[in-house]
């Protein structure tokens, strides 16, 4: 970041010599995070309903996430709380059927923080789930080598 003090500006008064700042590098910061899948929990699924129905349970699940997480985001863009704090904590029941533990754990913290009534930390952490649910379900979607 560079400074110079050469810049005048005129006000009603007269004129006033200010800094400015002015950006020689923006740094970008990439967001990455580890995302967890049960894998016992995927197991026990298969092991309860067989493969079939299993994978049919998987594959409706990973539908409703990818609804749901669309929906958080609009909700949130509208300023619907109460709304939004519903389809969060129906994102935990369905992240947690199918081992996405991380993503079950944001989705936690989203409503936690909509509980508190803090605005900034729902955004950040709103903005954190659809990152990671976006990973998780990709990461699923892989492990299951499902084909649309």
């Amino acid at each position: 970041m560079t400074t110079t003090d050469r810049q005048i500006g005129l006000v009603p008064w007269g004129y006033i010599k200010f800094r400015v700042n002015v950006v020689a590098n923006i740094l970008t910061v990439m967001q990455a995070e580890n995302v967890r899948l049960d894998p016992d929990k995927l197991g026990e699924l298969y092991s309860q309903l067989g493969e079939a129905g299993a994978e049919d349970v998987v594959c409706r699940a990973i539908e409703e996430l990818a609804v749901r997480l669309t929906h958080c985001e609009r909700l949130w863009r509208q300023d619907n709380m109460v709304d939004l704090r519903k389809n969060a904590r129906s994102l935990i029941a369905i992240a947690e059927q199918i081992g996405m533990s991380a993503m079950a754990s944001i989705a936690r913290d989203v409503t936690i923080s909509i509980d508190n009534e803090d605005a900034p930390a729902v955004a950040a952490i709103l903005f954190r789930l659809l990152r990671v649910g976006e990973r998780s379900l990709t990461a699923v979607w892989d492990q299951q080598d499902i084909t649309v």
